[in-house]
């Protein structure tokens, strides 16, 4: 961390994914008018609701530019839709002028799979190849097991999900990922998926 930070053409990214469920309720205290305490009601869906329970989205907190950005997933985190939001966020930062991510996250399956790994390689093999080119070289940077509290993005998702509780009804899928959006301040873009030929 200390090199990225010495160059101006590196970033640091902490990366991890987070479910957004709409029924669990977040603990959370607040302020309330006297007499009038705020009560959350438990939800429950009906068996033909045809929405998730919970929707999955990836996240990258880059310090530097004090910005979070999000991928929702139809599904849930596989190495597949893994190394489309690499790429995704590979884009963006070559757009932002860097050169090197210095990617921090866990020790997830879907981080640490042969094909992720692969995918890391031909991708920093493709960048060096086009001198720079062709996005931004990713380093994998494994956190100690069990130690989620040394990602500093673990912070935002607590944050986020006490922001868009709702006490009183039940969230749509798509209305629980605008609410995310709004509270990192980003846009709802579209959503990471498995292509129909690999699924």
């Amino acid at each position: 961390m200390e090199v990225a930070g010495a160059n101006p053409e590196w970033a640091v990214g902490f990366e991890d994914e987070c479910w957004w469920s709409r029924l669990a309720l977040p603990t959370l205290s607040s302020w309330s008018e006297e007499g009038k305490p705020l009560r959350l009601i438990q939800q429950s869906v009906a068996k033909d609701d045809p929405e998730p329970k919970a929707i999955s989205c990836y996240g990258l907190y880059l310090p530097e530019l004090d910005d979070t950005w999000l991928r929702f997933v139809d599904g849930r985190p596989v190495s597949t839709i893994t190394t489309q939001f690499l790429s995704w966020c590979s884009e963006k930062l070559e757009a932002a002028a860097k050169k090197v991510l210095l990617l921090i996250w866990d020790n997830a399956s879907w981080h640490v799979s042969k094909e992720v790994r692969r995918w890391l390689g031909r991708h920093n093999r493709c960048v060096k190849k086009s001198g720079g080119e062709a996005g931004v070289r990713i380093v994998s940077c494994l956190l100690p097991k069990q130690s989620p509290w040394l990602n500093a993005i673990e912070p935002k998702w607590v944050h986020g999900k006490r922001k868009v509780v709702e006490p009183e009804g039940l969230l749509g899928a798509y209305e629980l990922a605008e609410r995310v959006c709004r509270v990192f301040g980003c846009p709802h873009y579209e959503h990471l998926s498995i292509p129909r030929e690999v699924a």
